[in-house]
C-alpha cells in the first residue's frame, strides 16, 4: 500500500469532518520523519527567469499551475504578495470528469492544480513560476510529488496565452541549461483546456487545517521556505479563497 492510499483515500469516502478525523487518526511517525526530511531538501532557490511576461495595464490576470497535491501549492501562493486569490482545482481533462473521486482514479487527463488571479503590476508572471519550480513543488519527480503517486499528481503549466507559454517554456530550457536541480525538469507545458474548481472542503484547506497531519509533514516546509527565500514576496496572512461555504 502506497502513501497516498494511507493519508488520502478517506477523503473518496466519508464525510468531510470523518475525513479529516479518520487521517489524523492513521498518520504515522515513520511517515512523519521520511517526509520532513524530504520536504527540508525540496525547497532550491532558483535564478529569475531571463524572460518574462511584458507590463501589462491589467490589474489582474490568471495563471494555473500543477505540482501535486493542490493543498499545498494553493497554500504557498496564498502567501504571496500581488496573489489576489487562489483556487484549488482541476485542469487538463474534460467537465464532466472534474470531480475529486472521478481525478483520484488516475484516468481522466486532469491534474490537481491551481488557479492563481493575480496583479501583475505587483508580480510577474516569471516569479510566480519561479515560486513554483523553487518552494511549491519538487519539478524533477514524474507523475508523482512525495507520498503522492499518479498522473493526476503531475508537474504541469497550463498557460493562458502565447506569452505565458513563451515565458514558461523558456525558463524550463534556462534551468535545464544551467542545471539547477540534480535532475532534468520533467514539468509538461499543456494546452489550456479549463479549470474546474474543487469541491469546497479542499479550498483554503492548509489556512485552515494546519495541525492536519498531511498539511505538517509535506506543506508547512513549502511556506516556511517560502518565507525564508522570498521574504519580499511573502505576506503572513494568507488571501483566501471565499467559497461561500
Amino acid at each position: 500500500m502506497n502513501t497516498t492510499s494511507v493519508i488520502k483515500a478517506p477523503l473518496r469516502k466519508r464525510s468531510t469532518l470523518a475525513r479529516i478525523a479518520a487521517c489524523v487518526a492513521i498518520a504515522g511517525s515513520v511517515l512523519a520523519a521520511q517526509r520532513i526530511a524530504h520536504s527540508a531538501e525540496a525547497a532550491t532557490k532558483i535564478p529569475p527567469p531571463a524572460q518574462d511576461e511584458q507590463p501589462a495595464a491589467t490589474h489582474s490576470e490568471t495563471a494555473v499551475f500543477a505540482g501535486g497535491c493542490f493543498w499545498g501549492v494553493q497554500g504557498v501562493f496564498e502567501h504571496v504578495r500581488g496573489v489576489k486569490q487562489v483556487a484549488a482545482g482541476y485542469a487538463g481533462g474534460a467537465a464532466g470528469t472534474a470531480h475529486y473521486e472521478t481525478v483520484s482514479d488516475g484516468d481522466t487527463g486532469h491534474a490537481e492544480s491551481v488557479q492563481i488571479t493575480y496583479d501583475p503590476t505587483q508580480i510577474s508572471y516569471g516569479r510566480l513560476l519561479q515560486i513554483f519550480f523553487s518552494v511549491a513543488h519538487d519539478p524533477t519527480e514524474l507523475n508523482y510529488q512525495g507520498p503522492d503517486h499518479g498522473t493526476q499528481y503531475r508537474s504541469a503549466i497550463f498557460p493562458a496565452n502565447a506569452q505565458q507559454r513563451g515565458v514558461a517554456t523558456a525558463y524550463i530550457a534556462q534551468l535545464n541549461n544551467a542545471h539547477v536541480f540534480s535532475g532534468p525538469i520533467v514539468t509538461r507545458v499543456e494546452d489550456f483546456k479549463g479549470f474546474y474548481p474543487a469541491e469546497n472542503y479542499h479550498q483554503n484547506f492548509l489556512a485552515l487545517h494546519p495541525d492536519y497531519p498531511y498539511i505538517a509533514i509535506n506543506d508547512l516546509p513549502k511556506v516556511s521556505g517560502l518565507k525564508r527565500m522570498f521574504p519580499e514576496l511573502y505576506r503572513n496572512d494568507p488571501v483566501l479563497l471565499k467559497t461561500g461555504a
